[in-house]
């Protein structure tokens, strides 16, 4: 997306849980703990990956997009397609989003990125008055 900016990748973190889980020092239990909502989310809104899941290897992992956002109101908080995402960094001035892997099989889930969209500084460049020596 044009005005995505400010991205932070979580992978190092999910590496690092993921190494005590297979070291046994964190339980499955522990890690597979998404909500029935955002079970829900990742059905409705989420779009498929290439990565099986790490946890149960049984299916791939589905990505669902959080938005959060003064300006966003009651659409803060909600999750939202690609499309939807793109439609509304064209609407509103900034915004968060937070994209979370889900495991629709074991309830694996994971903070995997965040980034910032919207329209601010997009149209920074005011066009400049000429003074009376030009």
């Amino acid at each position: 997306m044009l005005t995505q900016r400010q991205v932070v990748d979580y992978a190092l973190q999910r590496r690092a849980l993921l190494a005590e889980v297979y070291a046994g020092r964190v339980g499955t239990m522990e890690v597979c703990d998404a909500n029935p909502y955002l079970l829900r989310a990742a059905k409705f809104h989420g779009r498929p990956s290439d990565v099986t899941c790490p946890v149960c290897r049984k299916e791939p992992l589905t990505l669902v997009s959080w938005v959060y956002g003064d300006e966003l109101k009651h659409a803060a908080g909600s999750a939202r397609t690609v499309d939807e995402l793109t439609r509304m960094a064209n609407l509103f001035e900034e915004f968060t989003v937070y994209v979370v892997e889900v495991c629709r099989t074991c309830s694996w889930n994971h903070l995997v990125q965040s980034y910032v969209l919207g329209t601010r500084g997009l149209n920074s460049r005011k066009p400049r008055r000429r003074t009376a020596a030009e």
